[in-house]
């Protein structure tokens, strides 16, 4: 029998989903020139600046041959606790989570990074998902988890690094989604919005927005004197003394440079890689 008093409404113990700040748009020129550097120099020149958790580890190309360069939008996965947010009320619950609420943030040539915590059965995104992420223009997909729908997804020729496939829809199993626009730490990296991926076979980098132009220009240095290396290796040259120089053999480049002005990236750009679709090869 009903006391006739009315229950109140259990309080959220949290206000979901949580929500950054949208990171700002990128430089398109910049984004065009980091896009001709695969991701082994991005990660050797950011290494030697002093940057050294670069690389996403665990998540591999599902689809090989694939490469994306775009800004990072991020999306983060907590575990579950019952008295806050479960799977138990099925996969309609999602719609009102970060999991969409990050698909309509999406700006063409975005890379969506995903904390999942290597999670084997949590599918973090499947067929219709990727299917709407498309259509928003985003460029591709960074999670540190699974993938499900596999055979669909790969019709939508979305370049997608994942640690795998499993069956199970995003919230079935121990996570949840939680935030968006917020920082993560996916496969060992710290990624916050707006900073830039380049993803390859070779795996995924994060490039510090800040960073993003000092790359490009290292790349383009590195680019130029591994040119010269290599046409003195091809002529029987020791591999010691230029890969990498030496001090008497940067002086022998820097001689070279001088007397062959198309070969300085700084004054000649279509030498750049970053400008003409050469990528530097990697350390």
């Amino acid at each position: 029998m009903s006391s006739g008093i009315e229950q109140a409404p259990v309080a959220p113990v949290w206000d979901l989903p949580v929500r950054g700040e949208n990171p700002p748009a990128p430089d398109p020129g910049l984004v065009s020139r980091l896009s001709e550097i695969g991701s082994a120099t991005a990660c050797a020149r950011l290494h030697g600046q002093g940057i050294r958790r670069t690389f996403v580890d665990g998540p591999t190309s599902m689809f090989p041959g694939k490469k994306v360069v775009g800004r990072a939008l991020t999306l983060q996965f907590m575990p579950q606790r019952e008295d806050i947010a479960d799977g138990q009320t099925q996969e309609y619950i999602e719609r009102s989570t970060a999991l969409w609420a990050v698909l309509d943030e999406v700006q063409p040539g975005d890379v969506l990074v995903v904390q999942a915590y290597g999670s084997h059965t949590t599918g973090c995104f499947g067929d219709m998902l990727v299917r709407y992420f498309k259509l928003r223009g985003g460029a591709g997909i960074v999670v540190d988890g699974r993938i499900r729908d596999v055979p669909r997804v790969s019709q939508l020729d979305v370049p997608i690094w994942s640690t795998g496939a499993t069956p199970h829809y995003a919230s079935q199993s121990e996570l949840f989604p939680w935030a968006y626009n917020v920082p993560v730490a996916v496969g060992g990296v710290l990624t916050l919005p707006g900073d830039l991926v380049v993803a390859d076979d070779d795996g995924a980098v994060v490039v510090p927005r800040r960073r993003a132009e000092a790359v490009v220009e290292a790349a383009a240095e590195h680019d130029a004197w591994e040119k010269f290396s290599r046409r003195r290796i091809d002529e029987g040259a020791p591999l010691r003394d230029y890969y990498p120089l030496t001090e008497k053999t940067r002086l022998e480049y820097e001689r070279w440079r001088a007397q062959n002005p198309a070969q300085n990236p700084a004054q000649n750009p279509a030498q750049n890689p970053a400008q003409n679709g050469h990528a530097a090869a990697g350390d």
